[in-house]
């Protein structure tokens, strides 16, 4: 493949990172992600076309507004390197597809849920549940996923966790899990099918304990570090894709379980 594809791919990505902090800014706001127009955060100067390439005007304005000269938080530059460098690794799997626009869609709405989840500890409905419509809408467009497994995995992950939310809430008396959490596993699911939700809860399970256990140990709060499940989720249901097949192949050959 031509080297022109690939920077045109990761020039894409950026470009679709910029829309997303627009989202992840506004989205929890309930405000419009059309008007106004990019702004500074401080001084709400316009940001001209030419301060608002992605990653390079970042790089070239050293962080800082052109006009009041305050300091843009870098999650800005993070969030376009991260969709760029998304869409490149999907391009390299998928290729001219489909399944690479389906793919980034879904990979970008997670996203935007990880860095709102750990700015607000919630999960806009407006994107799981517009999600689960689409992951089962996907569902009849890729090779990899049937509409009953999609519809068996949108069930079995949102009930899962429901189970999980109702019995600690019971058992502890205060909620353990949100809501958001359950319609994101369910979003998981409709898109990734039964294996990608199970897969997806070992993950983000075993990965966020061993979080909250070096939390708990710098703040020495004992039990009582919180720590906002979805961005565990979503990382977990990234890494599925790319390598999930693979991991379990691993897995169950050290299990020493047949194939």
């Amino acid at each position: 493949m031509s080297s022109f594809f690939w920077v045109w791919i990761f020039a894409m990505g950026a470009a679709m990172g910029s829309f997303l902090n627009v989202c992840i800014v506004r989205l929890p706001q309930k405000g419009s992600l059309i008007r106004p127009g990019s702004h500074c955060p401080q001084c709400k100067s316009p940001i001209r076309f030419y301060d608002n390439l992605p990653l390079l005007s970042y790089l070239l304005l050293r962080g800082k507004c052109r006009h009041c000269r305050t300091p843009i938080s870098f999650r800005y530059f993070l969030v376009e390197g991260l969709s760029a460098l998304m869409s490149l690794a999907l391009f390299r799997i998928f290729g001219f597809s489909l399944e690479l626009a389906i793919y980034f869609l879904f990979f970008s709405a997670l996203l935007v849920i990880i860095f709102i989840d750990l700015d607000t500890w919630t999960i806009p409905d407006i994107i799981t549940l517009p999600g689960i419509v689409a992951g089962v809408a996907a569902s009849f467009l890729l090779p990899r996923l049937t509409p009953w497994q999609s519809l068996l995995g949108l069930l079995v992950g949102g009930g899962v966790l429901f189970l999980v939310a109702e019995g600690y809430q019971r058992l502890r008396k205060r909620e353990g899990m949100g809501g958001g959490d359950i319609k994101l596993l369910a979003m998981i699911g409709a898109f990734l099918g039964l294996p990608g939700v199970i897969y997806t809860l070992f993950a983000s399970s075993l990965v966020g304990s061993v979080a909250g256990i070096l939390l708990m140990l710098r703040d020495k709060s004992g039990g009582g570090t919180r720590i906002p499940f979805g961005p565990f989720l979503a990382l977990a249901a990234m890494s599925y894709v790319f390598w999930g097949n693979e991991l379990v192949y691993w897995y169950l050959l050290k299990l020493g379980r047949p194939i």
